[in-house]
C-alpha cells in the first residue's frame, strides 16, 4: 500500500524520495510504505496533527493500547463475576443455608465484606481509565483496615468460630481485592503515562471536565467504602470485648454439632426419686432471658416458692450460636432437648414461658407428654396472630437492619457516649441491635405464619389434656386490642386442668414489670410446682 502523506509516528512508516527530491522544505510529496498495524498502531488515525504527533484528546492516546492494561481489566472482569456469584451465594444463605456454608455468627459480616469487594471492583471498573493517587491512597488506607480485620478475626478465639470459614475467606478476599484494585490503578497509570509520551510527545497534566467528574464520583464512592470499612473494624472490636464476658452456664454442640446452645441453670439438684420436685423451665419472649425474667427466677429461687430452674438462650440469643436457616420453634424445641440432654438435665418440668416464647413451650410440652407438669403461660401469643410476626414488612426491616447492623452505629454510640457495658450489649438492653440477634428474629419471622404455625397447631392436637395449665394476661394488652383477649380466652382451653386465668389490668406485655404481675406470677408458678 502506497500513500502520499507525511508522518513521523514511531516508526510505523518507512519514506523514501520521489524523483530524488529529499528536502522536507521544498513541499514535495514523499513515497509512504506502511506496514501492517500492530499493538501500538492499528488505532491510530491518519494523518497525525502536529510533527507526527496526535492530539493528547485524540482517542487513539488510550492506555488500553498496552495488553498489559487490557490484561488487568479481563481479570478485573473476572474477578467481579466471581465476587458477584459469591455475593449472591451469601445473600440467600441468611435465608436458606446451603450446606457446609453455615457460620455460627450472624452471616451479616461475611455478606458486608463482600458487598465492599462488588463496589471495590465496579469502582475501578467504571473508571478504568482516569486513575487518580486520591484514589490509589484511599483504596490502600481500606486495604490494611481489611488487613486489620483479617488479622483480629484469626485472633480472637470466638470471632474465628462465629465467622467460621465463610467470613474468613470473605474477609480475605476483600483484602485481596483492595490490594488488585491498587495495583490496577498504578499500572493503569503508568500505562496511560507511556502512552501519551509516545503519542503526543509529553505526558498530559491537565484533565477534562469529565476525567475530573469521574474521579470525584469515584473518590466518593471509595471514601464511603472506607469508612464502611472503618466502622466494621470497630464493630469487631467490639465484638472481641463482649467475647470476654463468660457465659453464666455451659454451651453445647446440637445439630449434629453444627453450633452451641447457652444452657444455665440454678437452684438445689434434688434426688432422682419418683417424687422429683419439678424443675422449672423458663423461655424467654421477644427479649433475652437475662433482661426480661431472670431477675424474677432468681427471688422465686429467695422465696422458696421454687428448688431448681434452667433456661436455655434461643440461637441467637445471649451466648447461644446462629442455628442454621431455616429455623423454626420445632426445631427450637429439638435442639433444646438435646442440650438438656447433654447437660444431664432430666425433669420432671413446669414450662413458664412469655410472649412468643410460649409458642417454643408449648411445642415442648407436646413432645415431652408425661415429663411435663404444668404449663404457665404470661401473655402468651396464640398461634392464629403469628402472622402478625411473619409480615412482608417486617421481614424486609429486619433483613435491612441486619445488613446495616455490622456498620454497627447504634452500638458504636452506645458504647462511646452511653457508656453501654459488654453485659449489656450481650443480654441487656441493647442486645436486639447485634446481627445475631436480628438473626434470629428474621428467622423467625420467615416461618412464623407456615413451618412454626403448623408445628403449633400440630402440639396442640397431641398436647396432654391432664397438664396443669395457668395463664396470667396483661390488662393494658386485653383492653387495647379485642382480638388478643379473645385468643388469651382460647388458650385456657387448651388443657382440661386449668389452674387459673389471672388478668393484671395495669400491666404492660412483660406483665413481670409490675409488682401485681410478679406476684400472681409467682403464686401460680408455686401452685404448679407443688400440684
Amino acid at each position: 500500500m502506497v500513500s502520499l502523506w507525511n508522518t513521523r509516528s514511531g516508526g510505523d512508516r518507512v519514506e523514501s524520495p520521489r524523483g530524488g527530491h529529499n528536502e522536507d522544505n521544498e513541499g514535495a510529496p514523499r513515497i509512504v510504505v506502511e506496514r501492517e498495524p500492530d499493538e501500538h498502531t492499528r488505532l491510530l488515525p491518519q494523518p497525525s496533527t502536529r510533527d507526527g504527533y496526535l492530539s493528547p484528546d485524540d482517542p487513539a492516546v488510550s492506555p488500553y493500547n498496552l495488553w498489559s492494561v487490557r490484561f488487568m481489566r479481563y481479570f478485573s472482569i473476572l474477578f467481579l463475576f466471581i465476587t458477584f456469584f459469591w455475593w449472591v451465594i451469601l445473600l440467600v444463605s441468611i435465608f436458606v443455608s446451603p450446606p457446609g456454608l453455615h457460620n455460627r455468627g450472624s452471616g451479616f459480616f461475611d455478606f458486608s465484606y463482600t458487598s465492599l469487594s462488588l463496589a471495590n471492583l465496579i469502582i475501578v471498573l467504571l473508571f478504568f481509565s482516569t486513575p487518580s493517587k486520591a484514589a490509589q491512597v484511599t483504596v490502600l488506607v481500606t486495604s490494611v483496615l481489611l488487613l486489620f480485620d483479617m488479622i483480629m478475626i484469626l485472633a480472637v478465639p470466638r470471632l474465628r468460630v462465629e465467622e467460621g470459614w465463610v467470613g474468613i475467606a470473605s474477609v480475605v478476599w476483600a483484602l485481596l481485592i483492595g490490594i488488585w484494585v491498587v495495583i490496577t490503578d498504578r499500572v493503569v497509570a503508568y500505562g496511560k503515562e507511556e502512552e501519551e509520551e509516545r503519542l503526543t510527545g509529553r505526558a498530559e497534566t491537565r484533565r477534562t471536565l469529565r476525567e475530573w467528574v469521574e474521579i470525584l464520583a469515584s473518590e466518593i464512592v471509595l471514601i464511603a467504602v472506607g469508612l464502611a470499612v472503618l466502622l466494621l473494624s470497630a464493630t469487631l472490636i467490639l465484638r472481641s470485648r463482649d467475647s470476654s464476658l463468660a457465659p453464666q452456664g455451659e454451651r453445647y454442640y446440637v445439630d449434629g454439632d453444627k453450633y452451641q446452645i447457652h444452657l444455665y441453670c440454678n437452684g438445689k439438684e434434688t434426688d432422682k426419686s419418683d417424687n422429683k420436685v419439678p424443675t422449672v423451665l423458663f423461655e424467654a419472649g421477644e427479649r433475652p432471658f437475662g433482661l426480661s425474667l431472670q431477675a424474677f427466677a432468681d427471688n422465686a429461687i429467695a422465696n422458696g416458692t421454687i428448688s431448681r430452674y434452667c433456661y436455655a438462650d434461643r440461637p441467637g440469643f445471649g451466648w447461644s450460636d446462629n442455628a442454621p436457616s431455616p429455623f423454626s420453634a420445632g426445631m427450637a424445641a429439638d435442639v433444646l432437648s438435646e442440650a438438656l440432654a447433654r447437660a444431664g438435665e432430666e425433669g420432671p418440668w413446669v414450662l413458664a414461658s412469655a410472649g412468643v416464647g410460649s409458642v417454643y413451650s408449648r411445642i415442648f410440652s407436646a413432645r415431652h407428654g408425661k415429663d411435663v407438669m404444668g404449663l404457665l403461660l404470661i401473655d402468651p401469643l396464640h398461634e392464629d396472630l403469628l402472622y402478625r410476626l411473619a409480615s412482608p414488612h417486617r421481614g424486609f426491616f429486619l433483613w435491612l437492619r441486619g445488613i446495616l447492623s455490622p456498620l454497627g452505629i447504634d452500638r458504636l454510640s452506645g458504647a462511646i457516649f452511653r457508656g453501654r457495658s459488654r453485659e449489656d450489649r450481650v443480654y441487656g438492653w441493647s442486645a436486639y441491635q447485634g446481627g445475631k440477634f436480628i438473626k434470629a428474629k428474621l428467622q423467625e419471622s420467615l416461618v412464623a405464619d407456615s413451618l412454626t404455625r403448623n408445628e403449633v397447631t400440630i402440639s396442640r392436637a397431641i398436647q396432654e389434656e391432664d397438664t396443669p395449665l395457668a395463664i396470667v394476661s396483661s390488662g393494658i394488652e386485653l383492653k387495647r386490642d379485642s382480638v388478643w383477649e379473645e385468643k388469651q380466652r382460647d388458650l385456657t382451653h387448651l388443657t382440661r386442668q386449668l389452674v387459673g386465668w389471672d388478668i393484671v389490668n395495669k400491666a404492660p406485655h412483660e406483665v413481670w414489670e409490675t409488682l401485681e404481675g410478679r406476684e400472681k406470677i409467682e403464686k401460680r408458678l408455686g401452685e404448679l410446682v407443688r400440684v
